[in-house]
This record gives structure tokens, C-alpha cells and sequence, in this order.
């Protein structure tokens, strides 16, 4: 199972929730960042799972397609936050 994944079964957050997560994740990362702070994950386990999902988008990518997800969104997403900066 994807680590991302098993952190939030591990903290009882819904499998419609977490497909709305990664939903939200490919469609657009930066609400996504505010949506886990909403899961009611302990702080001690929510910044690792907030560092795992912003430097590790291999774990995504995992998530997306263990969830069959369309992955492409991430990466459309990802391209438009390059250029903005």
C-alpha cells in the first residue's frame, strides 16, 4: 500500500476522502495542501505526511494510480506551478 494512503487509513480518514485528496492533488496541489490539515491528523504525524506528499510526487503518482486516478492532472498541475514561479 502506498505510505501516503496508509498514514490516512492509519488515522481512520475515509476512502472517499482520500480519493477526494488525490482528486483534489491532481486537479490542484495547492488546495490539496490545505485540505489535509482538515483530515484530523495528529500534528506529530501531520507535517511527515505533508513533507511526503510535497517532495515525493513518485508517492502521488503511486496514490493516483492505486486509486485509478488520471495522473496526467498532476502533471498539468505541476507545470502550471513552474510557471507561475
Amino acid at each position: 500500500m502506498n505510505p501516503i494512503i496508509k498514514i490516512l487509513k492509519d488515522h481512520h480518514v475515509s476512502d472517499q476522502k482520500i480519493a477526494e485528496l488525490f482528486q483534489t492533488l491532481t486537479e490542484n496541489p495547492l488546495v490539496a495542501m490545505t485540505v489535509i490539515p482538515s483530515l484530523g491528523i495528529p500534528a506529530e504525524k501531520l507535517q511527515p505526511l505533508m513533507m511526503m506528499v510535497m517532495t515525493n510526487p513518485d508517492l502521488i503518482k503511486q496514490a493516483v494510480a492505486e486509486l485509478g486516478l488520471d495522473f496526467s492532472k498532476v502533471e498539468e498541475a505541476q507545470a502550471k506551478l513552474q510557471e507561475s514561479k
